[in-house]
C-alpha cells in the first residue's frame, strides 16, 4: 500500500512477506520507517527542523527548554507566563532523587565513564517509581515523563561530581530548571551562598541562556538512533525508564552522542592552525582512515539548522565576553573555512553538524569534556519520552521484531 506523508510517500512493507515469501532488504534501515510520528520532522535538502510543527529557529528564540519539553509532551507551548512557570516549577520540585540512590554511584570508580553511570543510575530509578511499568492514563503518562526529565540533571550532576570527589550538590528549587544543573555541577555544599563571601558561585546569565538553547537544540531528531532503541525496548513492554538507560547507552557512541566529545579531542589533536590542511588532506585520502569528526549527517544534506544557530550562540557568548578556548576556536573555524569550500566536502555533502560547535561551546561553559554527552542525555530525554509515549498510546503498536536475511550454512 502507497501512502503519503509530508516526509514524502512512503510504502506499507508490513505484510509482504506473509503475502509474497519476499523481504525489504535495507541495512541500517535507511529508506525504513519504523513508525508512524507527530515529534519532530527534518527536510534534510533543504536544512529544517520541526519540533511538533514549528521551525526550531523560533522556538530557539521565542521560548524556554521547558517550555519546549512541555510542547512535546503536551503538544501545547505554555499559553502564559504562569503557566511556563507552573510547568518549570514541578521540574524544580520533582529534581531530587531518593537519598539511597547515592549508595549506588559511590560505587562505581572514579574512573567510570559518566555515560556508564548514567544509564545504571536511570535503569535503577525503574525500582523506586515500579507503578510506572503499568501506565493507565494521561496522568500516568505525565508524571512518569516529567519525573525522569527533572532527575536527569540531578543524575548527571552526581555523577560528574563522583568523578572528581567533590560532595554532591542537591537541587536548589529557588533557582531555574537550566540555571540549577549549573550549580549542581560548580557548587559548594551546604546551602545557597551569598554573593561576596569566600567561594561564591557565579553563574553568568548568558551562560543560562545560552545553556537552556543547547538543551533545546538537542530535544528530539526524529528516530536516530538512541530514539529507535527506546521505542524498539519499549515495545517488549518493559519499565519506561529501562527503555530510556537503553537510549543512553545508545547515545553513548562516538557515531551518535559521543561525536560532540571526539570533535574537541580531534581539535586537540590538529594542535594548531597551520596544521589544518595537512588533516583536510588526510580526509582525502582514500587510503588514509583519518575521519573529520563534527562534519557529515546522515540525514542533512545540507547545512545542519542546530549547528548554524550553535554558531550563532558562539558568536553571541564571545561579543558578550564569555571566552572560547582561543587556540581551538581558531582551529574550528579554519576548519570551516575550508571545509566549505572544498569541493570534496561540496560533492559529498559534508557540512558542519549539530557536533562540531557543542563542545567549544560547552567547554566555555565549564562544562568538562568528558561530560558532552550527559549534557546531550540532559537535552535529548524529552524527546525520548515523547517518543515512548507515542509508542506505548499507539494501539496497533507491536514488538520490534525485524527479519534477516539467512546466508550462513
Amino acid at each position: 500500500m502507497l501512502f503519503l506523508a509530508r516526509g514524502g510517500q512512503a510504502i506499507d512493507f508490513s505484510k509482504l512477506y506473509e503475502r509474497t515469501g519476499l523481504l525489504s532488504y535495507d541495512p541500517g534501515y535507511a529508506s525504513t520507517a519504523g513508525c508512524k510520528s507527530t515529534i519532530s520532522y527534518i527536510d534534510g535538502q533543504k536544512g529544517e527542523l520541526y519540533y511538533k510543527g514549528y521551525p526550531l529557529e523560533e522556538l530557539v528564540a521565542k521560548y524556554k527548554y521547558s517550555d519546549v519539553c512541555k510542547l512535546l509532551l503536551t503538544d501545547a507551548l505554555p499559553q502564559n507566563a504562569d503557566e511556563s512557570l507552573a510547568f518549570e516549577l514541578e521540574l524544580r520540585h520533582r529534581s531530587f532523587i531518593h537519598e539511597t540512590l547515592h549508595n549506588m554511584f559511590a560505587a562505581f570508580p572514579t574512573h567510570a565513564h559518566p555515560m556508564a553511570k548514567l544509564s545504571s543510575g536511570v535503569s535503577i530509578l525503574s525500582t523506586f517509581y515500579s507503578d510506572h511499568g503499568k501506565m493507565k492514563n494521561e496522568e500516568d503518562y505525565q508524571t512518569m515523563a516529567r519525573r525522569i526529565i527533572a532527575k536527569m540533571p540531578t543524575l548527571a550532576a552526581i555523577c560528574y561530581r563522583n568523578e572528581i570527589g567533590a560532595p554532591i550538590i542537591y537541587p536548589d528549587v529557588t533557582r531555574s530548571y537550566i540555571e540549577n544543573i549549573l550549580f549542581m555541577l560548580r557548587g559548594y555544599p551546604h546551602g545557597r551562598l551569598k554573593q561576596g563571601l569566600h567561594g561564591t558561585i557565579e553563574i553568568n546569565p548568558l551562560e543560562v541562556e545560552a545553556f537552556d538553547k543547547i538543551l533545546t537544540l538537542h530535544a528530539d531528531h526524529e528516530q536516530n538512533a538512541s530514539a529507535t532503541t527506546v521505542r524498539n525496548v519499549a515495545s517488549t513492554g518493559v519499565h519506561p525508564y529501562a527503555a530510556i538507560s537503553a537510549g543512553i547507552s545508545a547515545l553513548w557512541g562516538h557515531l551518535h552522542g559521543g561525536a560532540n566529545e571526539k570533535v574537541l579531542l580531534q581539535m586537540e589533536e590538529i594542535g594548531d592552525v597551520k596544521n589544518v590542511d595537512k588533516y583536510i588532506a588526510r580526509v582525502k585520502d582514500k587510503n588514509d582512515s583519518f575521519k573529520l569528526m563534527g562534519f557529515g549527517h546522515r540525514v542533512y544534506k545540507s547545512y545542519d539548522p542546530r549547528a548554524r544557530i550553535l554558531k550563532q550562540i558562539k558568536d553571541n557568548l564571545q561579543t558578550k565576553g564569555i571566552k572560547m578556548n582561543p587556540r581551538l576556536d581558531e582551529i574550528a573555524a579554519k576548519v570551516e573555512e575550508v571545509a566549505l569550500k572544498d569541493e570534496y566536502f561540496i560533492a559529498r555533502n559534508l557540512y558542519p553538524n549539530v557536533d562540531f560547535y557543542s563542545g567549544t561551546i560547552l567547554t566555555a561553559l565549564k562544562i568538562p569534556t568528558r561530560f558532552f554527552t550527559p549534557v546531550f542525555v540532559i537535552g535529548r530525554t524529552v524527546g525520548w519520552c515523547a517518543q515512548l509515549l507515542e509508542h506505548v498510546k499507539n494501539t496497533q503498536a507491536r514488538i520490534t521484531r525485524p527479519r534477516q536475511v539467512y546466508v550462513g550454512k
